[in-house]
């Protein structure tokens, strides 16, 4: 399969970064289907300067940084689910989902049905802050019931050993570790940094 899925628990929670760790760290190339919000440096433009890897272009790219089903209606546009597949590539893909895994990309369509179809390990990324206990498990629940593979939870911040594995417990997922916040977030510094993330599990995700 060689590919892997990127989600989170909410938006804004450093996925982005992480996912570029990742990209970097397996010599990957990385995708993310829909971009909501071209003003700032998209996630894609992000990624490549902080992975030095490929990046392919999103099936959608969308003006207003809102979720996908409202970005698109303000462009009188809706965007086609099913023709979201994930591209060939030689090596591994990394894919990196929007926001949370609940966030419609049209009106009857979620994202978290798209992985569903695609069958692709996902693994999601959580805060270590208040309220990580709840919005983690709820995902993970989600995850579950969308029966869509798990690959294992990472986590974004500070150290909080007892709520992170509160998580892995009710969850019953595996710990693939933690990235610390960065004061700089640069190629160098997110490589180092990921030397505390299971690279060997998440590779074992994706063969």
């Amino acid at each position: 399969m060689n590919r892997i899925v990127i989600a989170g628990t909410d938006t804004d929670i450093g996925k982005t970064v992480f996912a570029a760790g990742l990209t970097q760290a397996l010599g990957a190339t990385y995708w993310k289907p829909v971009q909501a919000g071209l003003e700032e440096e998209t996630d894609t433009e992000r990624v490549a300067r902080l992975s030095g890897q490929p990046t392919l272009p999103e099936a959608a790219r969308l003006k207003m940084p809102a979720s996908p089903h409202i970005s698109a209606e303000a462009e009188g546009t809706t965007i086609d689910a099913t023709t979201l597949t994930p591209p060939t590539t030689d090596g591994p893909l990394v894919i990196e989902g929007a926001g949370g895994l609940l966030v419609p990309i049209n009106r009857e369509t979620l994202y978290i049905d798209v992985f569903a179809r695609w069958q692709i390990p996902v693994i999601l990324c959580a805060r270590t802050q208040l309220g990580t206990i709840n919005h983690s498990l709820l995902s993970l629940q989600a995850l579950h019931a969308a029966n869509c593979p798990i690959a294992g939870i990472a986590f974004i911040g500070e150290a909080e050993p007892e709520v992170e594995q509160t998580i892995i417990d009710f969850g019953q997922t595996t710990h693939l570790g933690r990235l610390p916040v960065l004061r700089e977030i640069t190629p160098d510094t997110l490589r180092d940094a990921f030397t505390n993330i299971d690279l060997a599990t998440i590779k074992e995700a994706m063969s």
